[in-house]
C-alpha cells in the first residue's frame, strides 16, 4: 500500500527540509497530518489546503494515546524533526529528541497493529554510520572525528542514536513497521536538481558532496508514495547527493 492510500504523518513540517516535504506532498494529492509545535511556522501557502490536517502539539511530551490516534490509519510517516542550530537547540532539552520520535513512532505502530506495516522514513545525515562498520569508505581517521563530534554535541550523538533504533532495535523484520533512514550530505537551498543515490558513503566528511533540501524531500517523498522506490530502499540508509553533472548537461 503506497502513502496515497492512507496518507502522511510528517513531523518537522516546519523546517527546511519538512517545509518542502509538506508542499510535495500535498501537490501529489496526498493528505498529511502536520504535528507541529507552532502552527504559524508552517508554508504560507499550505496551510489553506484541505488535505491538511495541523496538529499543533510538542510531540516530546504528547501522551502515546493521542500519538496512536495520529498515527492510526496512515500508510507512512516522514520524520525531519532536527535541534535548532542554537545554544539552547544544540544544548538544551530534549536530548533524544530524534530518537524519542523514532521509538514512539514504532511503539505506537505496534499497538495498532496495522494489516500493512507502517512506512517510517527518518531524515538523517551523513555523519551517521550504518552497523557493523558497513561503510568501509570511512576510515579511522573520519570515525574517530565523528566520535568526537557525537561526545560533544547532543544533536549529533541524537542522530546516531535514533538511526541505531531502527536498525538494531526495529531491524528488517518488524511486522508492523518497516523503514529508511536518508542521508544527505552538506544541504544547500536550490531548486529541486538530478541527484543520486547510494548504498553507502560516497565522499570524505572532510570533501562533502552537496545535497540540496528540495532533493531530499523529493526523495522522501518518492520513498513515501512510490512502491518501486520503497522496494528498492527499505530497512536502508541511502546517501544522498546532488548530481552536479547531469544538472549541468
Amino acid at each position: 500500500m503506497s502513502a496515497a492510500a492512507g496518507g502522511v504523518v510528517l513531523l518537522g513540517a516546519t523546517g527546511r527540509t519538512g517545509g518542502r516535504v509538506l508542499r510535495q506532498v500535498l501537490e501529489r494529492g496526498v493528505a498529511v497530518r502536520a504535528i507541529v509545535r507552532s502552527a504559524a511556522r508552517l508554508p504560507p501557502g499550505a496551510v489553506a489546503d484541505a488535505r491538511l490536517t495541523v496538529v499543533e502539539a510538542d510531540l516530546a511530551s504528547m501522551p502515546a494515546e493521542a500519538l496512536r490516534r495520529h498515527v492510526e490509519g496512515r500508510s507512512a510517516v516522514i520524520c525531519c524533526l532536527g535541534h535548532t542550530v542554537s545554544l539552547r537547540g544544540l544544548f538544551g532539552p530534549p536530548r533524544d529528541l530524534v530518537e524519542g520520535a523514532v521509538r514512539a513512532v514504532c511503539e505506537a505502530a505496534a499497538s495498532l497493529r496495522p494489516a500493512t506495516p507502517l512506512r517510517l522514513i527518518l531524515m538523517s545525515s551523513v555523519s551517521v554510520h550504518r552497523p557493523a562498520r558497513a561503510d568501509v569508505r570511512r576510515g579511522a581517521g573520519e570515525r574517530a572525528f565523528v566520535r568526537v563530534l557525537r561526545a560533544l554535541l547532543p544533536p549529533a550523538r541524537d542522530n546516531q542514536r535514533a538511526a541505531d533504533a531502527l536498525a538494531s532495535d526495529v531491524g528488517a523484520e518488524h511486522p508492523f513497521v518497516e523503514w529508511v533512514v536518508v542521508r544527505p550530505d552538506s544541504l544547500s537551498e536550490g531548486d529541486p536538481s538530478a541527484y543520486r543515490t547510494h548504498e553507502g558513503i560516497v565522499s570524505s566528511l572532510f570533501r562533502a558532496d552537496g545535497t540540496r533540501f528540495a532533493n531530499v524531500a523529493h526523495f522522501m517523498v518518492e520513498l513515501a508514495i512510490e512502491e518501486a522506490a520503497w522496494r528498492r530502499w527499505r530497512g536502508q540508509m541511502p546517501v544522498i547527493v546532488d548530481d552536479v553533472a547531469a544538472s549541468r548537461a
